[in-house]
């Protein structure tokens, strides 16, 4: 599912960034989706667990979760306490304008996928640069001073930056197993559909694959997940489409290369996804 409202029309950045201050007191439910855009959560309070690709992490106060374009998720909330965080969406295109060669702004979104884990645990000086950084950057976004825009282009640049340090050269939250549970051969499974979009990628197929019976890898699947199989592929391979079509991949062969046998179920699979056509897509 594209998720299409975090603070009125979620899924949508026309912006190269956005920053959100949000605090809830009544929780909500949501489903599992994903977005076209990078996405920073810094959790300021409440009881809050994340679902990424199906690894479940266990927020506490300061943790700084990355969220991918792409990556199917969802929140849970604890309805006991307010929950508050801070949300920042990044746009491929902004951050691809202001990275250096071979310093890819968006680096840090790229590892976390890489290794499988989104969390980061930062220690109290950190946090602390953190919070001055998301505050100046606040003031600036509604600032009518002279170069508060060019000011708060800069902040944001210079939080993507810290982040990106700490991705590199952190692992301490993936190091305290108490902050996120995962099921290792689910893990599997998911890294394997990902990596094998262009063949065949039926329920037996993976099941012989992984040695295990097929009820144990719907049903399994679909609780670590909250996909079928089949969907979880689907979308999968149409969010793969998009990607080459938007890098100039000829409609056609972009179906074919992740794994659509015929042109007529992606176009139908396509527009039922994204609302419009390849071509409009592009």
């Amino acid at each position: 599912m594209l998720d299409r409202s975090e603070v009125g029309k979620r899924g949508y950045l026309n912006e190269g960034f956005r920053l959100f201050h949000l605090k809830d007191s009544r929780a909500q439910k949501l489903d599992y989706h994903y977005h076209e855009f990078d996405k920073i959560i810094l959790l300021l309070g409440g009881k809050v667990t994340y679902v990424v690709e199906g690894v479940t992490y266990f927020l506490k106060p300061w943790d700084v979760l990355l969220v991918q374009h792409n990556l199917i998720h969802k929140p849970i909330i604890d309805p006991s306490e307010p929950y508050e965080r801070i949300v920042l969406w990044l746009g491929k295109d902004w951050m691809d304008s202001h990275s250096d060669p071979g310093e890819a702004l968006d680096t840090c979104f790229d590892t976390t996928r890489e290794r499988g884990f989104h969390l980061l645990r930062c220690d109290a000086e950190r946090r602390l640069q953190y919070m001055q950084t998301i505050q100046q950057l606040e003031e600036a976004l509604v600032s009518r001073e002279f170069g508060a825009s060019r000011l708060a282009d800069t902040l944001c640049q210079q939080m993507l930056i810290n982040v990106n340090r700490d991705v590199i050269r952190s692992r301490t939250a993936q190091e305290e197993t108490d902050s996120y549970r995962v099921d290792p051969k689910m893990e599997e499974v998911l890294r394997y559909i990902t990596a094998h979009l262009e063949e065949e990628l039926s329920v037996d197929a993976l099941a012989r694959e992984f040695y295990i019976s097929r009820y144990y890898l719907m049903h399994r699947f679909k609780d670590v997940t909250g996909y079928t199989v089949h969907q979880y592929i689907s979308q999968k391979r149409l969010l793969r489409a998009g990607e080459l079509i938007r890098e100039g991949v000829p409609v056609m062969k972009a179906a074919e290369q992740v794994g659509f046998g015929e042109y007529s179920t992606f176009l139908r699979a396509f527009q039922n996804t994204f609302h419009m056509s390849p071509r409009e897509f592009k």
